[in-house]
């Protein structure tokens, strides 16, 4: 599905995005007469972002490594992000196309807004509000995890956040603040807790493409998790998964049904039908063939060696990874697939083989969020319920079906060892494991450690190719370390202040504030 394009350059916010003194701000004649209920609905196709952090959230995170100058990057994005450079480049998949690509959603979510509040706040229009409330609170959010260091209590009141957009702008050349984390917290949370209730899937065609009422469920419980409010975690993933998870979570055992054939089981994967799918996002960006199965792109990628020692391969509880469901993976030995990011092109011109490369991320997935609750649980204290919902996540991946008893979960993972913070000098000192340092919160040393090293294990093969292990590098402070063919690794301590993605030149050079380096 692409985008209405057309309605943001209507109201002139989409060019001014990319302006390097105006990036938030439109002429007030340049906007768009919205005040009918078609109006509004057919605006919030606009208000979700067009590009994707994956490639540069992928790329920096421990799922890639350097194959060597034998091979080539697929373009500066992929190379500046695995080095943790300051990118500067403006394709698809760099900073600039994803900052506006985000706050043109946020930009249409606003325009939304407001005409609601002009044509009175009628009832009829509440499942409209609620949705761009949520939409707006997301894309500050995806931008957050990005831009921001993660959000931590103890220091939320003095890391920079992002600027929070709450109205279309009538005026050109507004000076911004960049905020607090503390502050764009409060108000992303403010934003989901006021739309929650207001979604209706009712309004919607192809509810997955929206803010559909599990989806929005699903995202609150991810942001309560980076926020550390976990009774709001537990309640809200409950929502999504109901009181027995088995019913929705991803058909793993129905895809080694499937043609052994990689577009079939990605077009799988992202299918509107599958219980798991939430939200489906069309995005430009080359991440399908960065990340996917193919002889381009092979200087940084999901090597063997971190595939089969770290991350979808590696041994867990289940045994061996032949007994998971679904465990095939393509590629070369420089960057193996999971078939779930599916390459589709737009031509434009098909005599000259031009057009576009999409890719559909999943936003949200009822398997992720079962794992944010399990989380959850375990930082709570209540290591039974974790112990559940990780039995649950086992039991729909894996072909073992035993419940495993916290006692099983703490002895498998305290008997792997931590693996050395770089000079890796064989595979076989890759592990699942790695020191934790979390950032504004505690895990025990013990049981809880332990267990969260499971949940940390499993998001990583739940959420590959999806940008999201990035996050949990951040929240946890993980170390990690960077081989560079011929010099020596690169280290990224806790402490480092590449954890946040550089700004976009042309937003610095407008007078935001940049991240320190």
């Amino acid at each position: 599905m692409k985008k209405n394009i057309t309605i943001i350059l209507v109201i002139g916010l989409l060019g001014l995005l990319a302006a390097c003194n105006d990036f938030l701000d439109t002429m007030p004649d340049n906007r768009a007469e919205v005040n009918t209920v078609e109006k509004v609905t057919k605006l919030l196709v606009s208000a979700y972002p067009t590009n994707s952090i994956t490639v540069i959230a992928e790329m920096s995170s421990d799922n890639a490594m350097d194959n060597g100058v034998n091979f080539s990057p697929y373009n500066q994005e992929q190379e500046d992000a695995y080095l943790w450079k300051d990118i500067t480049t403006t394709g698809n998949d760099a900073p600039k196309a994803i900052w506006d690509a985000h706050y043109g959603a946020i930009a249409a979510a606003n325009q939304a807004l407001e005409a609601i509040e002009d044509m009175g706040n009628p009832t009829n229009l509440q499942p409209q509000k609620g949705e761009a409330l949520i939409a707006r609170a997301y894309s500050h959010f995806v931008l957050s995890t990005l831009f921001c260091l993660p959000y931590n209590p103890e220091t939320a009141n003095n890391d920079m956040g992002i600027p929070y957009s709450e109205r279309p702008e009538t005026q050109v050349s507004i000076e911004y603040e960049r905020g607090t984390m503390a502050d764009l917290y409060a108000k992303i949370n403010a934003d989901i807790e006021a739309g929650l209730s207001l979604i209706n899937d009712a309004i919607y065609s192809v509810p997955k493409y929206h803010f559909n009422k599990k989806a929005a469920y699903s995202f609150a419980t991810r942001f309560n998790l980076y926020y550390h409010n976990y009774d709001n975690v537990i309640k809200y993933a409950n929502e999504v998964l109901g009181p027995n998870p088995a019913n929705v979570l991803r058909n793993w055992a129905g895809y080694d049904l499937l043609a052994s054939n990689w577009q079939v089981r990605a077009d799988a994967y992202i299918n509107a039908s599958e219980a798991a799918n939430l939200l489906l996002l069309p995005v430009y960006s080359a991440y399908p063939y960065i990340l996917g199965p193919y002889s381009i792109g092979q200087r940084y990628g999901h090597s063997r060696d971190i595939m089969m020692n770290e991350s979808v391969r590696a041994s867990g509880l289940w045994g061996a990874y032949q007994n998971q469901y679904a465990f095939s993976v393509w590629g070369l030995e420089q960057k193996f697939a999971v078939p779930k990011v599916g390459a589709y092109f737009e031509y434009t011109d098909k005599v000259a083989g031009i057009g576009y490369l999409h890719g559909v991320y999943i936003g949200f997935t009822t398997n992720e969020t079962l794992l944010c609750r399990a989380e959850a649980y375990i930082l709570k204290g209540e290591f039974e319920q974790g112990v559940t919902d990780i039995n649950a996540w086992i039991g729909n991946r894996t072909r073992v079906q035993e419940n495993f008893t916290k006692e099983d979960i703490v002895e498998f993972y305290s008997n792997i060892p931590y693996m050395p913070l770089g000079n890796i000098e064989s595979a076989s000192q890759r592990t699942v494991k790695k020191e934790l340092n979390p950032q504004g919160f505690i895990v025990s040393d013990g049981d809880q450690e332990n267990l969260i090293q499971c949940v940390l294990h499993l998001r990583r093969i739940e959420t590959m190719h999806d940008g999201l292990r990035w996050s949990d590098i951040k929240r946890y402070g993980i170390e990690i370390a960077h081989n560079r063919d011929g010099q020596a690794d690169d280290i990224l301590s806790k402490d480092d202040p590449r954890r946040a993605i550089q700004l976009p030149q042309d937003v610095i050079n407008a007078g935001l504030a940049a991240n320190p380096r």
